[in-house]
């Protein structure tokens, strides 16, 4: 079986450069590395020791789901790794969610640590980044070995493998939501629904660079609402319910059990008070 890693990039050159060479260093390296590139302008091409294909994708939307499909459909692997192009796979991590996919048909989710700025430098060390990491505080891990995780919810796109077979088969990324938001936790549940188990491993750990974000993400806020309306209105459940508190306590939107309007966008001020500090590590 061989191992496809698929990622997408955005204007985050630097990010890509530090994803690519975690892959070079790794153990067991992919068959390939399958990069959509959204940027504005087109990424330099990189070199790395495994074959790189890369397909461009440009335009002001961020068409996510269709995207990370377009990527899967590019792969030849039989095995799929989505990895967020902010991520560096530690030397086994491949090699782990390989065997993973190999022994049992599941979704593989690789434990994830939270790098502070600046510790992802050009000079790192896997011993570096062990020590700078921190664990998420919703997405627990456990410290060796794998679980199964029971909540479909925790599903995120950040880091999971997936076999290419089983990948389609439950109708990959759903396009109809477009934008950021709630794609991935789609699929969780449609993963669930078809009874595939998802894993929780703690001995191939991936390392999460860090970079400007907003919490919550008001930058996407027109997204958010649509996805979460499409996600309701499949599920009976909203997602992303966090950061619909949140926009409700601003007084952005009106958000019941039931119903989801919009009251407002977001003023200029909002969405810059919204914006992390740089210390912040999530």
């Amino acid at each position: 079986m061989s191992l496809s890693v698929l990622t997408l990039v955005r204007n985050r050159q630097a990010h890509l450069d530090q994803l690519i060479a975690g892959l070079d260093r790794s153990v067991v390296t992919p068959a390939e590395l399958i990069i959509i590139d959204m940027s504005d302008r087109a990424i330099s091409t990189p070199t790395a020791g495994f074959p790189i294909r890369i397909e461009r994708l440009a335009g002001e939307r961020l068409p996510l789901a269709a995207a990370r499909n377009r990527s899967a459909a590019l792969a030849q692997g039989d095995q799929l790794l989505f990895l967020d192009v902010d991520c560096i796979a530690a030397g086994g991590t491949c090699g782990v969610v390989a065997g993973l996919l190999e022994a049992e048909d599941v979704v593989a989710c690789p434990k994830v640590l939270y790098l502070p700025s600046g510790a992802a430098h050009a000079a790192w060390t896997e011993t570096d980044l062990d020590q700078a990491g921190v664990a998420h505080p919703v997405r627990r891990f456990p410290a060796q070995g794998a679980r199964i995780e029971t909540n479909p919810g925790l599903l995120w796109s950040l880091a999971f493998g997936m076999r290419r077979s089983t990948f389609f088969a439950v109708g990959g990324f759903d396009e109809a939501f477009v934008g950021y938001g709630a794609e991935d936790t789609d699929l969780g549940f449609r993963v669930a629904k078809a009874g595939v188990p998802m894993i929780f491993t703690g001995d191939g750990a991936v390392y999460h660079q860090h970079h400007d974000a907003y919490d919550p993400p008001l930058q996407h806020f027109a997204a958010l609402v649509a996805n979460a309306r499409t996600f309701h209105h499949r599920w009976g459940v909203w997602p992303m319910d966090g950061w619909l508190a949140d926009m409700r306590a601003m007084g952005l939107i009106d958000w019941t059990s039931d119903d989801l309007r919009v009251l407002r966008p977001p003023t200029a001020e909002e969405l810059a008070a919204a914006k992390r500090p740089s210390s912040a590590v999530f």
